[in-house]
């Protein structure tokens, strides 16, 4: 078991993240006890998930697909090296630097989102949905002063800068804007060094307790996720092509439709509009193996999946929402495959606990993945045999926020 309650030398010159972390001694006891999750101490994402695959033989494979346009592993590097160098070079982007990413998934924005990783910056990704009160909200805690966005989300963002006197300098796609500056500069951009405990990431919960709160994610804890849920839960493999409705603003989305099959040389395909017509589609068009979406969406697909080819589907993702066992079994009877059960958080990253195949028992969320404990506590703090209580969750990641 490798404990990880050190901190590296930061690459970071912009230490506005490390600075809100809270001191070691604080941390829980983060433990690395599988041996795929012995990382070494400078990591960057992007190099592994785009770099690597391609020094291994990757570069003209799939990496993402969307409506009639796709993108090998070779052109999202150079999509991505484009746009960093206008984040450094245009927009004097400093390493540790939060930037706001808001738009629906789609190429520009996940090339966006690497691009940030590739130049060292801190990506905090948002959901179109936001509006200026709420990007306000958020640009403030974070001291965002950087975004790149999609250009229909451009009122908001400029409402909020107005507001907050944050955002002072937003770049957009799909106006033509940021492609013109993107078409100026080098396509390569090798990826800045930095710590394996460098914040990479920031995600804000829900709000379902309160207020929601930003939480800091490192460079390793994405891959963690990768290396569990995409490795032990899913065995995600180069064949496949993950399809799903969650925002990459979200990190069940994040993990999904990104980061999991890049990590494993596979592909996603972005569904902009995720409509039951719309994601089954996309499953039939590009021959997805994995779906990843909430339980109230499967029981409206499931009155649908006659009209479409789905049996290239492998694996099926609910998270989000309790899925009921009716909804379950329903899915089970249309398509053949059993849905898996996620429980996940923002603040653990991704899913903690679930089962899929054999293990997979309908009404049963499912246990620990790999690497991590949980225990269900009573009032006192003790752990529970049965009956219901807190659940606590201990493993390679989940840092409290100060």
């Amino acid at each position: 078991m490798t404990p990880y309650n050190t901190r590296s030398a930061t690459g970071h010159v912009d230490t506005f993240a490390r600075d809100h972390l809270p001191p070691v001694e604080e941390w829980p006891e983060l433990r690395f006890t599988l041996p795929e999750l012995q990382y070494g101490p400078r990591i960057n994402v992007a190099r592994i998930l785009v770099d690597d695959a391609i020094a291994e033989g990757h570069g003209a494979k799939p990496a993402l697909y969307q409506g009639n346009t796709v993108w090998t592993y070779d052109e999202l590097l150079e999509q991505s090296c484009r746009i960093a160098h206008v984040l450094v070079q245009d927009q004097g982007l400093v390493a540790g630097n939060r930037v706001l990413l808001m738009a629906p998934n789609a190429l520009q924005l996940a090339a966006a989102w690497l691009a940030v990783v590739r130049a060292r910056g801190i990506a905090l990704t948002v959901t179109p949905m936001l509006r200026a009160k709420e990007l306000g909200q958020i640009a403030s805690k974070a001291h965002i002063d950087l975004a790149l966005c999609e250009a229909g989300a451009l009122p908001e963002v400029h409402q909020a800068a107005s507001a907050t006197g944050r955002l002072g300098r937003v770049l957009s796609w799909g106006n033509g804007e940021l492609e013109t500056r993107m078409a100026q500069q080098p396509s390569r951009f090798p990826p800045v060094d930095t710590a394996a405990d460098d914040v990479v990431l920031l995600a804000f919960t829900s709000g379902t307790t309160g207020m929601p709160k930003a939480t800091m994610h490192f460079h390793r804890d994405v891959l963690v996720m990768a290396d569990v849920v995409g490795r032990h839960l899913l065995e995600t493999a180069p064949t496949d092509v993950y399809v799903g409705s969650p925002p990459l603003g979200f990190t069940f989305g994040l993990g999904a439709l990104l980061i999991f099959p890049l990590r494993f040389r596979g592909a996603a395909a972005y569904v902009e509009h995720p409509t039951v017509d719309g994601l089954l589609d996309a499953i039939e068009r590009f021959r997805a193996t994995a779906l990843f979406t909430a339980p109230t969406m499967y029981r409206r697909l499931v009155t649908a999946t006659r009209n479409f080819n789905l049996e290239s589907l492998r694996n099926c993702v609910s998270a989000g929402e309790p899925l009921p066992k009716a909804t379950s079994d329903a899915w089970y009877e249309s398509t053949g495959i059993r849905l898996i059960d996620g429980i996940g958080s923002t603040e653990m990253i991704h899913i903690f606990i679930g089962a899929s195949g054999v293990e997979v028992r309908p009404g049963a969320t499912g246990k620990p993945l790999p690497g991590y404990e949980a225990v269900v506590l009573d009032a006192s703090g003790q752990p529970h045999k049965l009956g219901t209580g807190r659940l606590a969750v201990s493993g390679p990641d989940g840092l409290p926020l100060s």
